[in-house]
């Protein structure tokens, strides 16, 4: 941990209350102090124990959050905000499984975590809380509307209505990678057929690029079919291979159509689309722009801004710090501002 860094960078800003946040992933988990603009003012990360049990890895949470707050000096901090991989119930503070992490069932992270740290925890899913960072301070900033996608390892998404971050019953809405855009189509890791996830994302390109070479399709693929991900389908592309080019471009067909399913719903000025898929480039983005500007519904498309989001790898950190300052300033609901939708409202 680099304590002489982090300390130099609080003291930058003497006077600004923080949020702490807490950025958990499967193979790493980020704990960083922020301003209420998303400045970072302390940041640490360490490695996640996926077999850990649930309270084992709370406890390290905890102890890297307390070491984040004594690194933020004297800075007031207002609470800690947690970006998590659902699916979850934000009100609750409940995470009910977590990808990557198999032990984890039916866990009251929040609660656990206000147990252990004394400040008031604030819980959202992962892409949501991105999608909410990308409005306030990223791509959408400024605008009241946007829908967010990130298309890495699997498709999730964050949906901001009227300045507000979309939720549904059970904090479970806005899971845009499950929406189906082919009858049938093939299987996804939810165990439904024709997901966005099953065509756009990351493994669903690798686990059609298997079946195709399983049923004897040629393809320089077929060389590192044991280990394969985006980037070497990506590579093999760009070398003129045709079922590497056939899988992005089918990725970036499913893409659109799963803008315009959105866009007709939600009625967005901006798509934010980020992860680490979206950056295979014009390959994936050319055959999303056909199918979204083949679309006869032209209203859809006036003022509307489709772009690579923003805040990169820091927008779960920077939406986790935005549900607890916002929460901090909403007193008499104890709920962020820009979360509608809770039960009981």
């Amino acid at each position: 941990m680099d304590d002489k860094r982090n300390t130099s960078q609080a003291r930058a800003f003497p006077n600004e209350p923080v949020a702490i946040a807490i950025d958990l992933g499967g193979t790493q988990f980020r704990v960083a102090a922020l301003t209420s603009v998303g400045q970072i003012l302390v940041r640490e990360a360490c490695a996640t124990p996926a077999t850990a049990e649930p309270d084992e890895l709370i406890h390290d949470l905890a102890d890297v959050v307390q070491v984040v707050r004594s690194q933020a000096g004297k800075h007031r901090v207002v609470g800690l905000g947690v970006a998590a991989p659902g699916p979850l119930d934000p009100v609750a503070g409940v995470v009910f499984r977590a990808p990557n992490l198999p032990r984890w069932s039916n866990v009251p992270l929040a609660a656990r975590l206000a147990e252990r740290t004394g400040l008031s925890v604030h819980l959202g899913n992962d892409a949501n809380l991105a999608g909410l960072a990308e409005a306030r301070l990223g791509a959408g900033k400024g605008e009241a509307n946007l829908v967010y996608l990130t298309v890495s390892t699997g498709v999730g998404s964050g949906i901001v209505v009227d300045g507000r971050l979309l939720l549904g019953a059970r904090g479970a809405a806005a899971e845009a990678g499950h929406m189906a855009v082919s009858m049938g189509g093939p299987l996804c890791s939810c165990g439904n057929r024709g997901c966005l996830e099953a065509y756009a994302s990351g493994s669903g390109m690798v686990r059609r690029a298997r079946d195709a070479i399983a049923a004897g399709r040629p393809s320089q693929l077929q060389e590192h079919v044991d280990d394969l991900h985006a980037t070497i389908i990506a590579q093999a592309a760009e070398e003129g291979d045709e079922l590497a080019q056939e899988l992005i471009h089918d990725a970036g067909r499913a893409l659109g159509f799963g803008v315009r399913n959105l866009l007709h719903l939600f009625n967005p000025s901006v798509v934010a689309i980020g992860g680490g898929v979206s950056r295979i480039g014009r390959r994936l983005w050319d055959p999303m722009f056909e199918v979204v500007n083949a679309d006869t519904l032209t209203m859809y498309r006036e003022g509307l801004r489709i772009v690579p989001a923003e805040l990169g790898d820091d927008s779960g950190l920077v939406g986790a710090a935005l549900l607890a300052h916002e929460a901090a300033a909403a007193p008499r609901t104890g709920s962020p501002s820009s979360i509608p939708n809770q039960r009981g409202r």
